[in-house]
């Protein structure tokens, strides 16, 4: 039975964080797995191409070596057991879940917070410690969207959690309740 990529992505992103929990190397497997997700970005074909069956095993290896020549330890090994089982397509899958379980333990945040217009980077990260702070996160990273149609406020998502101060939404609260009377 062949297994879906979220499947693999989970049990591999799930074992290598064990690993590297167990070998207190979890910070430095978390910034070595965000370099590879750059890689990954700048070369989107990646995985395709070292799982491609036309591609002989030396061109793939030369490849792998030259992708793993910059890791060391865990991360090298991991690389090393990815390419030999054929999974380095779903390697972005496996970051995933490394960085899911990595952001739980130390608690940190991710989300999105939209505005009528651009927030400055000083707004943005006092809004990101004051949604740490009401969350109970030690950190949390907000991805800034805009759109006009809120237009004024701002609205944050954080896991699965929002907060709509948007005056959009203002106005149609009150709106509501005057059409209720």
């Amino acid at each position: 039975m062949k297994l879906d990529k979220y499947t693999v992505g989970k049990r591999y992103g799930r074992a290598l964080f064990e690993l590297a929990i167990e070998n207190k190397a979890a910070d430095a497997v978390y910034q070595e797995l965000l370099t590879i997700r750059e890689i990954c970005k700048e070369i989107p074909d990646l995985g395709n191409i070292l799982t491609d069956v036309r591609l002989e095993g030396s061109e793939k290896k030369a490849i792998m070596d030259a992708l793993i020549g910059g890791f060391d330890g865990i991360v090298k090994n991991f690389l090393l057991v990815v390419f030999e089982y054929n999974r380095s397509d779903d390697l972005p899958f496996m970051i995933e879940e490394f960085e899911r379980r990595y952001d739980a333990l130390n608690k940190i945040a991710h989300g999105t917070v939209t505005t009528a217009v651009p927030l400055s980077e000083e707004k943005k990260h006092e809004l990101e410690a004051k949604v740490a702070d009401v969350f109970g996160y030690q950190k949390a990273t907000l991805t800034p969207l805009v759109d006009e149609s809120i237009l004024g406020g701002v609205i944050v998502e954080t896991d699965h959690q929002v907060i709509d101060g948007s005056l959009a939404s203002q106005l149609n609260g009150l709106r509501a309740a005057l059409s209720k009377k």
